[in-house]
């Protein structure tokens, strides 16, 4: 009898009335040889629990925003209260603005904030304010980062469309792309040259400070810098697209860790606390572009929804107790020198890279630096690794172009039983 056979049903049902079976690609397991991915049926710290039984210890974490881990008291309680209160409006409430002032005040950059209902609607809008604001239409971007599936930004995109080797995306018409530029990420020299170029041209560059959707890439010394110092050069505006990294890596977000000040900056995942939820802000001149203020047009319905703002609030609070992001950080080494020291004595090569609670393992030996370098990893390697880990309970992102999460709810013996099981199984995978 098969362990998911519960989930093979689910999905069976999905296919039926869901593209692919799933609302998002890479949760359809393809790339890494499933016949069917776990169709998860609860939380609760850092775990999850598949509609078989099965128990996993957690590393994606919704893709990032558990960094509490899942059901968090504090976070559950600030939903039900706003519950009470009821589920939407369609119009103003205090949540809205106790959140944009806990970003503000956490991002120096960060002067007003927009709230949108994901990442894609935060990268689009501020994509448009800063073509608004300099009346340029060209944007830059970097190769294997993923700013959402908006069609000027779905060139060279990391993330899902790596995983499932698509090239691009029919749909996205050849003039919107004709406006994007994807040079390769880390690259600053290249860079230089593509502004002294065409500088005067170029509206805005938007960047993943650290690339989490071509698997864990940091930046290396001097790239956001010279992407400041160009893009203030020509007139450019700079976006930093912290949707993943904004909380994560440390509380004023990949900008403070850096000390990278950009024009504008994108949030997401943590800022609902696990609800769907995005916001783009920065400098107020640019800001107040938007309508209803400015010319720049932008809505949304559900923006700042009362339940996600009250599960934003509760997750940002819990942050800013003393010694939260330097106990992760110490949870979180620990993972990553365990995984590469147990690749070691199997004799696997690797390469592992960390930045806080984000890691990346890539099968290759590295170093990875760029999507071409991540594109070096053997991905046979990969899917025999991920459906080994997954047997033996470790819950790992379907995709070696995707990072990990770790929580504040791993603890030790999670960390003991996935570097034991990491041990195990890479020791199958040698020849």
């Amino acid at each position: 009898m098969s362990r998911h056979q519960h989930s093979e049903a689910l999905y069976e049902a999905a296919l039926k009335v869901i593209p692919g079976g799933v609302n998002s690609p890479v949760r359809a397991c393809r790339s890494v040889g499933m016949a069917c991915p776990p169709f998860i049926q609860r939380a609760s710290g850092s775990k999850i629990v598949d509609a078989d039984g099965n128990t996993y210890i957690d590393y994606i974490g919704s893709w990032g925003p558990m960094i509490l881990g899942h059901r968090h008291p504090e976070v559950v309680a600030a939903v039900s209260a706003a519950l009470d209160r009821g589920m939407s409006f369609g119009a103003p409430t205090d949540l809205e603005t106790r959140l944009a002032e806990m970003v503000i005040d956490a991002v120096p950059a960060v002067e007003m904030v927009r709230m949108v209902n994901s990442g894609t609607e935060a990268t689009m809008s501020a994509v448009r304010l800063a073509r608004g604001y300099t009346g340029r239409d060209d944007i830059v971007k970097f190769d294997g980062c993923y700013h959402g599936h908006a069609d000027s930004l779905l060139v060279a995109a990391g993330s899902g469309v790596a995983t499932l080797a698509i090239p691009g995306s029919p749909g996205v018409p050849e003039a919107f792309a004709a406006h994007t530029l994807s040079l390769p990420y880390n690259d600053a020299d290249g860079f230089r040259k593509v502004m002294k170029a065409q500088g005067d041209r170029i509206a805005a560059v938007i960047v993943e400070p650290v690339a989490g959707n071509m698997g864990l890439v940091p930046p290396l010394p001097g790239f956001l810098e010279t992407l400041r110092e160009e893009t203030s050069r020509h007139g450019s505006l700079l976006i930093i697209d912290e949707v993943m990294t904004g909380f994560r890596v440390a509380y004023g977000g990949a900008q403070s860790l850096f000390n990278i000040q950009p024009d504008l900056a994108t949030f997401g995942k943590i800022i609902g606390g696990g609800l769907p939820v995005g916001a783009y802000g920065g400098r107020r001149k640019i800001m107040e572009r938007m309508a209803p203020g400015g010319p720049v047009y932008q809505a949304g319905t559900l923006s700042g929804n009362p339940m996600a703002m009250a599960a934003g609030i509760a997750t940002l609070t819990r942050l800013q107790a003393p010694g939260f992001y330097e106990n992760l950080d110490r949870v979180s080494d620990r993972l990553a020198r365990g995984l590469k020291s147990e690749a070691d004595k199997a004799g696997i090569p690797v390469s592992v890279s960390r930045v806080g609670s984000m890691l990346g393992m890539f099968f290759t030996d590295g170093p990875v630096h760029n999507f071409s370098d991540a594109k070096t990893s053997d991905l046979e390697r990969f899917t025999r690794y991920y459906q080994g880990m997954l047997n033996e309970g470790i819950y790992l992102a379907p995709s070696q172009f995707e990072a990990l999460f770790v929580s504040a709810a791993h603890n030790e013996a999670d960390i003991d039983a996935t570097l034991a099981a990491a041990g195990r199984v890479m020791s199958t995978l040698a020849g």
